[in-house]
């Protein structure tokens, strides 16, 4: 890889990882509505509105791998969603095919499957259950990176990335957390890795209480240096100071399956 995009390069996720895949890639292209406040010898910034195929194709032009990032992050309205996420996600995969990219890895979410209880360990081949129209972007988004991959050759990985951070600040995250490093281990993965076609991994560390089951990355090579159990006792001191909430305290997806939840908890909580 000798020069790699990243989209959503202003948002959070992106300035974690940046001045470490710099170590890694000669040449970083940056993308977003606006420039990060910040650059470095090998960085270059095209702006670019997802909703505008013509853009996509414009920063996509010479890349050989692409980190989409981009995009509306949290729950939003529908229309929100459906032309940053969903709309947006199609662009960017097929100014990808456009342009002859080789790699694509996709931002997808613990979203995408949030409404499996916290008690069960899920692997990457489980139905999809998301828990917001968030999560449906997400779902999308790995249905097409799939189609993309096997249609058109693009060699894809879906992270369906947990919590990135320095450390985990509350019980979800211990079992969530991302530590930057090794979501660049994952990247590196997708980008490098002979013969890839189609992977989902869980963008997750080494935590103990982890509710995945990454096998697949590790068998292709993931080591991840995190550990969330490191930061146990501070991040369960702070969940004490947050209020009890039965949905989302039940699901995996924590806050996102308790907002605008209607169902009738007592009879769906117990399923697995």
């Amino acid at each position: 890889m000798k020069r790699v995009l990243i989209t959503g390069a202003a948002g959070g996720v992106a300035t974690f990882i940046r001045p470490l895949l710099r170590q890694h890639y000669p040449m970083v292209r940056l993308s977003d509505l606006k420039a990060p406040s910040d650059f470095t010898d090998g960085e270059e910034f095209v702006a670019a509105d997802l909703t505008s195929l013509s853009a996509v194709e414009r920063i996509c032009d010479g890349v050989d791998g692409i980190v989409h990032l981009g995009g509306h992050s949290v729950e939003g309205p529908w229309e929100t969603i459906l032309n940053a996420n969903i709309i947006g996600c199609y662009h960017l995969f097929e100014a990808a095919r456009r342009k002859g990219v080789q790699r694509v890895v996709f931002a997808s979410s613990n979203h995408a499957a949030g409404f499996y209880p916290r008690t069960t360990t899920i692997g990457p081949d489980v139905t999809l259950r998301p828990d917001s129209r968030y999560g449906v972007s997400k779902a999308f988004g790995e249905a097409l990176g799939a189609m993309y991959a096997y249609k058109h050759g693009i060699g894809v990985t879906s992270l369906r990335i947990g919590n990135v951070g320095d450390e985990p600040i509350d019980e979800r995250r211990l079992a969530i957390w991302l530590k930057p490093a090794d979501l660049v281990q994952l990247i590196r993965i997708a980008f490098e890795r002979p013969d890839l076609v189609y992977e989902v991994f869980y963008g997750v560390s080494d935590n103990a209480r982890s509710w995945y089951d990454n096998t697949r990355a590790r068998e292709l090579g993931y080591a991840p240096e995190g550990q969330g159990e490191f930061f146990a006792a501070t991040a369960m001191g702070r969940q004490a100071a947050l209020p009890s909430d039965p949905v989302g305290d039940f699901y995996q997806g924590g806050t996102f399956c308790a907002a605008e939840y209607t169902a009738n908890f007592a009879y769906l909580g117990p399923r697995s």
